[in-house]
């Protein structure tokens, strides 16, 4: 899930298990092919694609898997893919606000599945524009805490590249951007030697909610669920965990 660094603090101390290795994979290489199809196989002038690929190098996908969606982002081979962009909006439990953006190339089935897991799980779906309104579309880049770097040194390295926003998370650092500023931010980090976690387009929420831990965790069956589904790519959400409810969810 992307949009929300402390889940994924959480949700990282949980056991991963092979299946949902095998999902993320799947996910990581469909950015891959997205990103090829959009912008070309070209690194040198497809910043997103370089991104794409770093991340999912970072999660371990083999270089063979990711040369493969390369060429079939491209339009290379007999296998070449076309999937759309579709974003759903919803509400979790107690009203959390969600966007569900899916790649797909059925979206009559993803619109189905969508529609089925969140009812299943205590949501709603919203109306177009009911929540999108609360969210701007925002570079975010994410820098792993090491013991040699400090969050000075993060902004000074993105101080005059418009970065809006430096957030020390706990095990990262959050960098928000203008989407027109992340390449510029995203070659700064480079230039100081500082490496990043990932380099992406996100939703970020402009108001959050704090939730309580019964909420919290109505809001993490629900993101599960949908994050087990082929065509769901990214959800974001405008939730807000307390430093107790982190810790109470933490223990569970």
């Amino acid at each position: 899930m992307s949009g929300h660094s402390k889940w994924a603090t959480t949700k990282h101390q949980k056991a991963v298990t092979d299946s949902r290795r095998a999902k993320s994979f799947a996910k990581l290489i469909k950015n891959i092919e997205v990103a090829a199809k959009l912008g070309g196989p070209d690194l040198t002038g497809n910043p997103t694609l370089v991104d794409a690929i770093q991340k999912a190098k970072k999660t371990s996908v083999p270089k063979d898997l990711i040369d493969r969606a390369v060429k079939r982002g491209a339009g290379v081979g007999a296998d070449a893919v076309d999937y759309q962009t579709i974003i759903y909006e919803g509400y979790a439990a107690n009203g959390v606000a969600m966007l569900i953006e899916c790649l797909t190339d059925n979206k009559n089935r993803a619109a189905a599945d969508v529609r089925a897991i969140v009812s299943r799980n205590g949501g709603t779906m919203g109306d177009p524009g009911s929540v999108a309104y609360n969210f701007h579309r925002k570079g975010v880049i994410k820098v792993e805490h090491t013991p040699t770097l400090a969050e000075d040194d993060v902004l000074m390295a993105v101080l005059d590249s418009g970065a809006e926003e430096v957030t020390d998370h706990g095990d990262s650092f959050e960098i928000v951007t203008e989407v027109s500023d992340l390449v510029a931010n995203r070659t700064a980090l480079q230039a100081a030697g500082i490496d990043y976690d990932s380099a992406d387009i996100e939703f970020v929420p402009a108001l959050k909610v704090e939730i309580d831990a019964e909420t919290a965790r109505k809001v993490f069956r629900l993101i599960d669920a949908l994050e087990d589904n082929d065509d769901v790519q990214n959800i974001y959400s405008n939730f807000d965990l307390t430093p107790e409810v982190q810790a109470e969810l933490e223990a569970d």
